[in-house]
């Protein structure tokens, strides 16, 4: 240990052990900790730091524990047994520690989470990585702000299943929505659940911040979700993700004839395809076939099947043939070009079909957000 001495004067280590003064003992302890933090210790020389600092993390004077808390929160030096210890103390002692030490396995984590406050369970969440299983417990059991925390932490390994929990729980917590639409990656099914709680949210703040009355807020919510949801089928790009997709939006009662409709007209017909397939209850590579090989009735039949309206099926018929159409001009089917040429196409061959179905394609569909929201608006 004469390491330690070459870096700390023999007033250090006086004021450490026999100061009744705790302000000197906790400088002293501080400038201890951060000479072992920074030395290369052997395996001997490591285990007599680990004992000196399960002595100090004894300490009775709580500027001393706090002292070692904050010097070594994310040093691998600290033993656990040290660190759980310290975790158990107050705040101020506890709080850097729970936060950041590498000490901790899962099970120290999820005991933290479980018996402990608000503060503590934000400091779990707010840790450098959260293992799966400890943020598991924590969406499940976790105070709001713990997991509007852990939401917000893209180190947090949240499985698809826990993100459902967190909406399930927190649907009406606009921090725990916010925190996990942001997130840098999610899971397509939660990007859709999101977005209809988004749009809730959103007839909420024009409700109580513009002169709109229910009604109009509602029809525009309803704009907001469908818009949103076929933007997010646009960027998804993920072909192999959509009969998954599809069954969600049937299981929540959205996979309605407008949005259905909207999508035919920016070009997703897979969308479309898989959606028939879903409402007629038949296999997808029939409905293909329905839609686009079987003649001029098949199209009908399946459309039938599906319970679709039969006032509508003159404008899905157009969208059909128009993609059909741009489809044998060659171009990428997938591109934002061939979107907006499906969209002109279709808007110039006027379906017949009543307004307010066709309101949607009538508005830019490529504005800016904000001209979009008065387009909504103006339209309801």
């Amino acid at each position: 240990m004469t390491a330690y001495r070459a870096r700390l004067t023999e007033s250090d280590i006086r004021r450490l052990i026999k100061s009744d003064l705790e302000d000197e003992r906790a400088a002293a302890a501080h400038k201890l900790c951060r000479s072992i933090d920074r030395m290369a210790l052997d395996d001997v020389e490591r285990e007599a730091a680990q004992k000196i600092l399960s002595v100090l993390a004894a300490d009775a004077a709580e500027l001393v524990r706090r002292a070692v808390a904050v010097t070594l929160k994310a040093s691998d030096i600290m033993p656990r047994e040290a660190a759980r210890r310290l975790a158990g103390d107050v705040d101020s002692v506890a709080l850097p520690i729970i936060n950041s030490c590498p000490a901790f396995t899962d099970d120290d984590l999820i005991e933290i989470v479980r018996a402990g406050t608000a503060l503590r369970q934000v400091a779990v969440a707010s840790r450098p990585r959260v293992p799966r299983d400890v943020a598991s417990v924590l969406v499940a059991e976790g105070k709001q702000e713990a997991v509007a925390a852990l939401a917000a932490n893209d180190n947090a390994d949240l499985s698809e299943a826990a993100l459902g929990v967190a909406l399930d729980r927190f649907s009406d917590a606009p921090e725990v929505i916010s925190a996990l639409a942001y997130r840098q990656v999610l899971p397509l099914s939660v990007t859709e659940r999101l977005v209809v709680l988004a749009s809730e949210a959103v007839r909420e703040h024009l409700i109580t911040r513009h002169a709109l009355t229910p009604e109009t807020a509602i029809q525009f919510a309803d704009f907001a979700r469908e818009r949103a949801t076929i933007d997010l089928v646009d960027q998804a790009r993920v072909t192999d993700d959509l009969p998954t997709f599809v069954a969600g939006l049937n299981s929540r009662r959205v996979l309605t004839p407008s949005l259905l409709l909207r999508s035919l007209a920016r070009g997703q017909i897979s969308l479309f395809e898989h959606a028939l397939a879903e409402l007629a209850g038949t296999p997808h590579h029939r409905a293909w076939l329905m839609v686009h090989d079987a003649g001029p009735l098949g199209l009908k039949a399946i459309y039938d099947r599906a319970g679709m309206p039969p006032r509508l099926f003159q404008a899905f018929r157009a969208g059909v043939d128009t993609w059909r159409a741009l489809q044998a001009e060659g171009g990428d089917t997938g591109s934002a070009v061939f979107r907006q040429r499906m969209l002109e196409r279709f808007l110039s061959q006027r379906p017949d079909a009543a307004r307010e179905d066709l309101a949607y394609l009538l508005e830019r569909l490529d504005r800016p957000a904000d001209d979009g929201w008065r387009g909504a608006v103006s339209a309801a």
